[in-house]
């Protein structure tokens, strides 16, 4: 999978040989609508569990070698490593348990993740989860929302002598703006619970300018506020809303935390719950479906799109065992309750409790 390139846009030949692979060790395995790599097991009748991974990689064409137990190369961390993981632990699970597996490798998650979006609409699980890098011995429960957008600006031209603001200037009172509005939080709060926003480009003239922003937000954030007071100071020039996602956080009571916790203990030690900063397709899903969700993976997510990225193989392999462990308890869970969190789900919820 690492020798393969698959940069967001271009995960045709990698999602086609995924398909081949799983169908060959025994998957149901097909390309969804939208190029999604899909692979089941077990009876569709049962409570599906749904292993989300994704295909694509940030771009860098790094070479692929092994190391004093360790595999190099793009991807191997974010997120190819995890993904391979669920294969080999759906497949190991699928002989010990009562479920329906699905082991879906999503694509663009590195872009707008079209991937996610469309099965959030196609399909819903009764549980969840996230191909991530977590480390073997941690469970992600929460990460961030986002909220970018771009701001363009158009003004008269002028001699620069001129009291009027030139389009850069207003662009850049834009972005000052953002940056007062959260200058009340709190630098001693923890990052995972306050606004912080981040300039991404500036650039322009005296005629036309662009600044493009990205806020990291926190559960609870008003993002449909937020907007209101985007458009209301942008007045006569054009905002452009390019992302945005809710922040999402599952309590350490949430049975697949639960689950993979259990794994975690019987193989690597004890475990330990996590958030983080930026987003993934937890994000894209989790408050649309209400079910139990986490995200799990090996490696460091702190290689993630760097020259570095690698995965300790053997950590890779207890990752396995942690995530078949995890799928058997969750299974056992999911049949002990007697029936369906799909049909029990509430109202979708815009953030996580």
């Amino acid at each position: 999978m690492v020798e393969t390139s698959s940069v967001t846009g271009d995960e045709d030949k990698l999602a086609g040989q995924l398909v081949e692979e799983m169908a060959e060790l025994g998957f149901r395995a097909h390309r969804d609508a939208v190029g999604n790599a899909v692979g089941e097991l077990g009876n569709p009748g049962l409570p599906r569990i749904l292993l989300l991974g994704h295909l694509d990689t940030v771009p860098g064409d790094l070479p692929v070698y092994e190391h004093d137990g360790k595999l190099y190369g793009r991807g191997t961390v974010d997120a190819k490593g995890p993904l391979a993981t669920m294969v080999w632990a759906a497949l190991r699970a699928s002989t010990r348990c009562d479920a329906h597996l699905m082991v879906v490798g999503a694509v663009g998650e590195e872009g707008c993740s079209p991937g996610a979006h469309h099965l959030r609409g196609a399909i819903r699980p009764d549980a969840v989860v996230i191909g991530e890098p977590s480390g073997v011995g941690n469970v992600v429960v929460g990460y961030k929302g986002i909220v970018r957008f771009a701001v363009d600006t158009s003004r008269p031209g002028s001699h620069t002598s001129s009291p009027e603001p030139t389009a850069v200037e207003v662009a850049a009172d834009h972005w000052q703006a953002v940056r007062r509005r959260f200058g009340a939080d709190s630098a001693s709060q923890p990052a995972f619970d306050r606004a912080i926003p981040a300039l991404v480009a500036l650039n322009g003239d005296l005629l036309h300018a662009r600044v493009e922003i990205s806020c990291r937000v926190p559960v609870g954030f008003d993002r449909d506020g937020f907007l209101d007071w985007l458009r209301e100071l942008a007045g006569p020039d054009s905002l452009t809303v390019i992302e945005s996602l809710p922040a999402i956080r599952s309590p350490r009571t949430d049975p697949v935390v639960a689950a993979l916790r259990e794994g975690i203990r019987r193989h690597s030690g004890v475990p330990s719950a996590k958030v983080k900063l930026g987003t993934s397709d937890m994000n894209v899903v989790g408050p649309v479906w209400n079910v139990p969700i986490a995200a799990y993976g090996p490696g460091n997510s702190r290689l993630d799109h760097t020259d570095e990225e690698h995965v300790n193989l053997a950590e890779y392999m207890t990752a396995i065992d942690v995530l078949t462990t995890a799928i058997e308890e969750l299974a056992a869970s999911l049949a002990t309750e007697g029936r369906s969190p799909r049909a029990a789900a509430g109202p979708d919820r815009e953030t996580a409790l």
